[in-house]
């Protein structure tokens, strides 16, 4: 397991090098692994290149097999380990700075009603690439993410669809529409997404091909400051429309649907579904089944 643990860091670092001083070893020692691993074989399994090494042919059979299955004996490791010490259970979760308030709070009451000696293990990163680089790596069992592109060696299930709204003050002139156009946001004062986000890759996509330039006069780090901003009338904010956020009548920002553009789709990302605790997977199915009606 050893070997195989590190063969597939040296394919996912792409460097012998860099997994020695991540385990704080030789780079020989690490390269005596994969020796081992090819002398089992029979097979070159990496490829020496002047900037590190990548893995053959037979190198990426190895490492996606290899990958998948110590994902899975990692869970059960961790279950015999909670067995050992008499304890429930631990589910790892990567989240976003908004997904627990918007996504998860009704449903982590809810099991945590059920399981009340389950450890639930939250780590926050700021983008959904951060979540399932930490799913990737092992550090998370599960992550509730922005859907984007296929990530190899990541299962993503859509499960919830966002519309996008445009955030704008209540004594602009947009906010009495029923809906806007693309074209109405020409001119407008931008309040730009969370930089590397999977939202703000979306949205431009669409903005481009419909050849629709916003002029950005303000940045943010998650969608509840671009909502605040707006109300704030510092600008206006094209938004997926949040669970939680409604029209109170008293605000002063209103949410007006951009019908043009496709909803967003948030879901949970696993290295493989099937590799998961009872608990990882009864855990997501809750917070599914408590997911709150969109904004």
């Amino acid at each position: 397991m050893d070997d195989l643990r590190v063969f597939v860091a040296v394919c996912e670092a792409q460097s012998l090098s860099a997994v020695a001083r991540e385990m704080s070893c030789s780079q020989s020692a690490v390269s005596q692994h994969v020796k081992r691993l090819e002398r089992e074989t029979g097979l070159v399994l990496l490829e020496r290149r002047p900037r590190g090494v990548v893995p053959t042919r037979a190198g990426q059979i190895l490492r996606r097999a290899a990958a998948e299955g110590l994902a899975g004996l990692d869970a059960a490791l961790r279950q015999l380990d909670d067995l050992r010490r008499g304890r429930g259970g631990t589910v790892r979760i990567a989240t976003g700075a908004t997904t627990v308030r918007h996504f998860m709070a009704a449903g982590v009451a809810a099991f945590r009603d059920r399981h009340p000696d389950v450890t639930l293990q939250f780590q926050t990163a700021n983008s959904s690439r951060r979540c399932l680089e930490a799913v990737h790596a092992h550090d998370a069992d599960l992550a509730w993410v922005t859907i984007g592109p296929p990530v190899d060696g990541i299962e993503q299930r859509p499960s919830y669809r966002m519309p996008w709204v445009l955030a704008v003050r209540a004594d602009a002139p947009l906010a009495r529409r029923e809906s806007v156009a693309l074209a109405d946001l020409a001119g407008t004062r931008h309040i730009e997404l969370p930089e590397q986000s999977t939202s703000r890759g979306h949205l431009a996509g669409h903005l481009e091909r419909q050849g629709v330039r916003l002029e950005s006069t303000t940045s943010v780090a998650d969608w509840d400051t671009a909502l605040l901003l707006a109300e704030l009338g510092l600008g206006h904010a094209v938004l997926p429309a949040l669970p939680g956020w409604t029209r109170n009548p008293r605000s002063d920002v209103r949410l007006v649907p951009i019908p043009e553009l496709p909803p967003l789709e948030a879901g949970w990302a696993a290295r493989s579904w099937d590799a998961l605790s009872p608990l990882a997977v009864e855990f997501a199915g809750t917070v599914l089944a408590h997911l709150p009606p969109a904004a």
